[in-house]
């Protein structure tokens, strides 16, 4: 028996040691597993390690957006005009100056660049170095000039660029070149620019907004297309410009927009043409619907969000894109939708219209297109693309009636020499009209 009691003694005492122990130790109330790791309020996170890519707020940072992203509605001018600027291209990285050397009757058939200027650099102690690989064969005569004329021809001719280091006694060859352009002080203008270099699919663009300045970076094909591009510009007497806003609309109940209440709220003037595309229809309305009766009149009938708002440029007869997302007020599955524009104000038929194409395409491919010819002062809307074209879930809590409204206003940008910049602060009527005829 009382081995019995000493048995029991010792084992409450070792349970009394460990309550003791038990007490020392910290007390949980929730334990939350993420990722197989258990996680609590005194545990340090872990996260896993990420792969080195740009983050997702820096990679959105852009100087442009402020400018591209804002539309003063109250202070809209369907017509302004600029004076014309010279707009200059200036390849960079040419090295030194080549030795002030004369040629002459230097005839090559069918050479590679590198083996042309071997021979014709001979005895120069001159070498010819290829950078980047430039497998253009080359054939022509050159019956005089000096060596500057001769390089600059044949890499022409090879569509290679070259960059010479004196001190190296090196001709470098490369198949890629950066150049500078000094672009015009009218921000318009310079919208117009991206806008048509963007819509050529030119990359590594450096925008310097101070001193207005781009600097730009490809091969051959690139450079002819900027060249063309801001030869196109600086001969044109307009480029066009888009405001533009982007609702997505959600019915009050459980039935479409009723559009065709637009007639007896604005008058059947005010609507001028109707244009069926695949998908959805654009709408040709007059000055008095605006983005502001616009939303008015959808309120009516619908919860009205702005998703998008912005403006984009193009050079007369050129081609420029408005990204949705890249102006979106937040994440929306219409972010990957693109505005793509072709536009040209001209005579149409004995009557003065901006000749536009509009095209609707996300990553999947063109939505839908209409072709709109316009009067100066018109708007267009472009109504009935239902939010489910960008919904790629089986399900989705968004009603069936749900629309994707884009509310459009042109405005023409006219370049004009300094002298002409008429010294009336607006132009309406008559007066418009003969000025955009000179």
């Amino acid at each position: 028996m009382k081995k019995f009691l000493n048995l029991c003694f010792a084992g409450m005492i070792v349970l009394l040691f460990g309550c003791m122990q038990q007490s020392d130790l910290p007390q949980y109330d929730t334990i939350q597993v993420v990722d197989n790791l258990v996680i609590d309020d005194n545990s340090v996170p872990i996260f896993p390690k990420k792969a080195a890519l740009t983050t997702d707020t820096a990679r959105r940072f852009s100087v442009e957006l402020p400018r591209r992203c804002t539309v003063n509605w109250d202070n809209q001018s369907v017509v302004s005009v600029v004076p014309e600027e010279k707009i200059e291209i200036v390849r960079l990285d040419r090295g030194d100056a080549l030795p002030d050397l004369a040629v002459s009757d230097y005839d090559f058939k069918q050479q590679t660049v590198r083996g042309a200027l071997e021979k014709l650099l001979q005895g120069v102690q001159i070498d010819v170095i290829e950078q980047e690989p430039v497998y253009e064969k080359i054939s022509g005569s050159i019956v005089g000039g000096n060596l500057a004329e001769a390089v600059d021809l044949m890499t022409r001719l090879g569509r290679a660029y070259y960059s010479y280091d004196a001190a190296a006694g090196e001709l470098k060859l490369f198949n890629r070149a950066k150049w500078l352009i000094k672009m015009p002080k009218n921000e318009t203008i310079i919208m117009a620019l991206l806008d048509a270099m963007h819509g050529a699919d030119v990359r590594n663009m450096i925008v310097d907004w101070s001193d207005k300045t781009l600097i730009f970076e490809g091969n051959y094909q690139t450079e002819r297309e900027v060249a063309h591009i801001v030869s196109d510009i600086a001969s044109k007497k307009y480029v066009l410009a888009w405001d533009m806003d982007v609702y997505r609309v959600y019915p009050k109940t459980d039935n479409p927009i009723i559009w065709m209440n637009l007639l007896p709220a604005f008058g059947t003037n005010n609507i001028k043409m109707s244009i069926p595309g695949v998908v959805g229809r654009t709408l040709v309305v007059g000055p008095e619907i605006n983005s502001k009766t616009l939303q008015e009149f959808l309120s009516t009938q619908a919860n009205v969000v702005l998703i998008s708002q912005g403006q984009f440029v193009v050079p007369d007869g050129w081609q420029s894109r408005f990204d949705i997302g890249q102006c979106g007020k937040e994440e929306r599955i219409e972010t990957d939708l693109i505005v793509g524009a072709t536009a040209k104000y001209r005579d149409y038929g004995g009557r003065d219209k901006i000749d536009a194409k509009i095209v609707l395409r996300t990553s999947n491919g063109e939505l839908s297109s209409f072709s709109i010819p316009s009067s100066v002062g018109d708007n267009y809307i472009i109504i009935g693309i239902p939010t489910h074209s960008f919904v790629t879930t089986p399900e989705t809590l968004i009603s069936p009636f749900a629309e994707l409204v884009v509310f459009m206003s042109p405005r023409i940008v006219s370049i004009v020499n300094p002298a002409d910049v008429p010294s009336e602060p607006s132009l309406v009527g008559d007066a418009l009209r003969d000025f955009l005829r000179k």
